[in-house]
C-alpha cells in the first residue's frame, strides 16, 4: 500500500469514527431510543441524521468526507 493511500484511509477512519461519536450524542439527546440504536446499529444512525438533519448536519457530512476519503485512496 502508498503511504498516500494509507494516510487518506487513516484519516478516513478517523472521520468516520468522530461523526459517529457525534451522531451518538446527538441521538441520545434527542430520544434514547435512537441513541440506542446508533449504539448498536451503526447504518441505522443516519437514516437518523437524514430525519433531524438540523441536529446531525455535522456528523452527515464528516461522515462524507471520511467515505470521500477512504474511496479516493
Amino acid at each position: 500500500m502508498e503511504p498516500t493511500s494509507a494516510t487518506l484511509i487513516t484519516f478516513g477512519v478517523i472521520l468516520l469514527f468522530g461523526s459517529w461519536l457525534l451522531m451518538l450524542k446527538e441521538s441520545f439527546d434527542e430520544d434514547f431510543t435512537w441513541g440506542l440504536t446508533t449504539l448498536f446499529v451503526p447504518p441505522l444512525s443516519y437514516f437518523y441524521g437524514f430525519f433531524a438533519w438540523e441536529k446531525a448536519k455535522e456528523a452527515i457530512l464528516m461522515s462524507l468526507l471520511g467515505w470521500v476519503l477512504i474511496f479516493l485512496a
